[in-house]
């Protein structure tokens, strides 16, 4: 019952924010924004302290270990990489381009 009160809360924080963001739209951009971040933040840290809230924080956490076990291709790797798939774009690009103009010649063939 605890969590369902304090993810509300926190719900309602952000919709009061974005509400009251639009409502003085009299005053600085800056200081909107900066309202709105500190809200946002403070309804973070609230919903984070719920069961669901500390599941996605878990989550996260083995994100970030599972990428930094990823092992990122080199410059030289990725310049290989897209130029292979270039030439095997223009390759398959010919390819269609001479069946369809085999299939065009054909179908004038036989309408003419």
């Amino acid at each position: 019952m605890a969590d369902n009160i304090k993810l509300i809360i926190a719900v309602v924080l952000m919709a009061a924010a974005i509400a009251l963001f639009y409502t003085y739209s009299e005053y600085s951009t800056l200081l909107r924004v900066l309202g709105l971040l500190f809200v946002a933040g403070i309804s973070l840290f609230l919903a984070s302290k719920t069961t669901v809230g500390s599941t996605v924080m878990s989550y996260i956490r083995d994100t970030n270990v599972e990428v930094r076990k990823v092992v990122w291709p080199s410059r030289q790797e990725t310049v290989q990489t897209t130029l292979v798939v270039i030439l095997m774009v223009m390759i398959v690009a010919l390819m269609l381009w001479g069946i369809d103009s085999l299939l065009g010649w054909a179908v004038r063939a036989l309408t003419v």
